[in-house]
């Protein structure tokens, strides 16, 4: 398998429901650095995974939905935990999507997985993996 990773950052605002949280149930800010790899059985006829600035400026407008936002007044994420593992998902639906699109060229379209990893710090992340 082979694959390319892409990498950016986002900064939010969100709260938590349920006590499993703590504090966190408070509003509070996440600076996430987020990756996202592209992968494929075999390269495409360019002999590449994807176009590797394509799939940065295709993150970059996904993250751009999110970013200085106040999670908690986003209608899509009403009565929504968004925690890391459910923002990582989401990033990948959303990439998945550009992808189904052509957004990313037509090579894309032999790509076999999508996956996207939220670091919450320098020791503790998330990720989701999503077929495509």
């Amino acid at each position: 398998m082979f694959s390319i990773t892409v990498r950016d950052h986002v900064m939010i605002a969100h709260s938590f429901r349920g006590e499993v949280f703590g504090p966190a149930q408070r509003l509070h800010g996440a600076t996430f650095v987020v990756d996202a790899r592209f992968k494929r059985d075999g390269l495409d006829d360019d002999n590449i995974v994807v176009d590797i600035g394509l799939a940065t400026e295709r993150l970059r407008s996904v993250l751009a939905d999110l970013n200085y936002r106040n999670l908690d007044d986003e209608p899509a994420f009403a009565g929504v935990n968004t925690s890391t593992e459910f923002l990582a998902k989401h990033i990948a639906d959303r990439l998945a999507d550009l992808v189904h699109a052509g957004e990313l060229g037509e090579g894309a379209r032999g790509l076999a997985a999508i996956e996207v990893t939220l670091h919450e710090s320098h020791i503790a992340w998330a990720s989701y993996e999503r077929p495509l």
